[in-house]
């Protein structure tokens, strides 16, 4: 580990992500800043609906190509129209995470259709299981830490190699409020999202040399269809809201700036930090 901070360290003093006058980021234009991310190649996971589908709207109306994806062709399909509709720079593929040719071709894809990869955002994940967590089973804690954690780190893996050859990255984890706030009745998804929180920890320091950012964002609790279980069930959102003084649900739309900003050059002081997006709902471990 410390290794790894001395090479950060050396980087640094060389190759400032951005262009910087005098310790800051240089000024731009209007026109510059609403394209902020123009040429730049996204792939996100998990992003045919909910926040994976906002961030990369977002992503593309900066400029960014982008590349969406899940498990189903359907969802995909209706994701690339519906962004493509918008005049926005968009394709797509069917990838299932957690197996390691899809999460090939999703690499090559973005490849093949744009010429390389610039961020990397991680959004997918599963949750099997609802319950009393002494109820969960192997199976259930092999699904959720293969997809939500291990292939996580796998599609990072992927992606570093060619975010090199651009000469540097951004890479953003989708973690969850419940990493530090865990909801007893999705146990395991909740120790889940806290490891991610600390492989970007483990991430950021040995990507950093390479000019390749890792940071996490974990949004609140979202009117999502996959956060329905929770925001669904009024009584739990009711002692949600007087627990952590929060006054609303979020919003899908709500994270598509931060992880802007996260994959920008304004944050290329930012690494390694997980980024709490919840309403002001509690978020320490």
């Amino acid at each position: 580990m410390l290794q790894s901070w001395v090479r950060m360290a050396s980087f640094c003093q060389k190759h400032l992500h951005g262009t910087r006058l005098g310790g800051g980021i240089q000024k731009r234009t209007m026109a510059e800043t609403a394209k902020i991310h123009a040429q730049k190649v996204a792939i996100i996971t998990g992003s045919t609906e909910g926040i994976g589908l906002e961030v990369a709207r977002r992503l593309a109306q900066e400029g960014a190509h982008v590349v969406v994806s899940s498990r189903n062709k359907v969802n995909v399909d209706r994701a690339v129209e519906e962004l493509a509709s918008e005049k926005l720079s968009v394709s797509g593929v069917v990838c299932h995470i957690g197996k390691d040719e899809d999460r090939q071709r999703l690499v090559t894809t973005a490849l093949e259709k744009y010429g390389g990869i610039d961020y990397m955002i991680s959004n997918a994940a599963v949750n099997p299981f609802v319950g009393n967590i002494m109820d969960s089973t192997p199976e259930v804690w092999d699904k959720i830490f293969q997809v939500n954690v291990t292939s996580t780190f796998m599609m990072a893996k992927l992606s570093v190699p060619h975010m090199q050859k651009r000469g540097g990255g951004s890479i953003i984890f989708i973690s969850s409020v419940t990493a530090f706030n865990p909801v007893p009745t999705i146990g395991p998804y909740c120790v889940s999202k806290t490891a991610i929180t600390c492989l970007t920890k483990v991430l950021a320091p040995t990507l950093a040399p390479m000019n390749i950012r890792v940071n996490c964002l974990a949004p609140g609790l979202t009117r999502t269809k996959f956060g329905s279980v929770l925001w669904q069930d009024e009584k739990f959102r009711e002692s949600w809201f007087k627990a952590n003084n929060v006054c609303r649900l979020g919003e899908a739309n709500d994270y598509g700036g931060i992880v802007s900003f996260l994959c920008s050059p304004d944050a290329s002081y930012i690494i390694g930090e997980n980024i709490v997006a919840a309403g002001g709902a509690i978020s320490r471990l």
